[in-house]
């Protein structure tokens, strides 16, 4: 079975992912989420295909980016996790995420909540995601962090 250092290299991963979204490093989110499917609100099939590395362009083509900072201003958090170890190589995360935004013209608050579904795969590299989907909760004011309209949630 798994050991204890597993959850937590795995709980690492989730907040590697969030750093590197705030920070506005779309390149490591698409190296982090190169072997896995990715699949967002209300989709049958994956967005993202495993291999391709489309993580990066996705976020670029949806994410607003400030020139003053060179990031979205914004605090992804991922809170909640359970964590379910199928075997020794292979685990399931649900994760609730709440992100938080500033801006000019948008005072601090939460812009959007949902919930992360991810698989995870342990191989000679270490814990690499293979799956994720993403559910929407709640929506608030995503006109400073998208670049794209988005109509709301699609059931969490």
């Amino acid at each position: 079975m798994a050991e204890a250092i597993d959850y937590f290299l795995i709980l690492n991963m989730l907040h590697r992912y969030s750093d590197a979204v705030d920070r506005g490093d779309f390149a490591a989110v698409g190296e982090m989420f190169r072997e896995a499917d990715v699949y967002f609100p209300g989709e049958e099939q994956p967005s993202i295909r495993r291999g391709s590395g489309d993580f990066a362009k996705h976020l670029g083509r949806w994410t607003r980016v400030y020139p003053d900072t060179g990031n979205p201003k914004t605090r992804h958090l991922c809170v909640n996790p359970i964590l379910d170890f199928d075997d020794a190589t292979h685990a399931r995360c649900q994760t609730y995420f709440v992100v938080f935004q500033a801006a000019e013209g948008l005072p601090l608050q939460p812009i959007i909540t949902g919930t992360y579904l991810d698989r995870l795969e342990k191989r000679a590299s270490g814990w690499v995601f293979t799956e994720r989907r993403e559910l929407v909760a709640q929506v608030g004011d995503l006109s400073a962090h998208l670049l794209q309209p988005y109509d709301g949630p699609t059931g969490d």
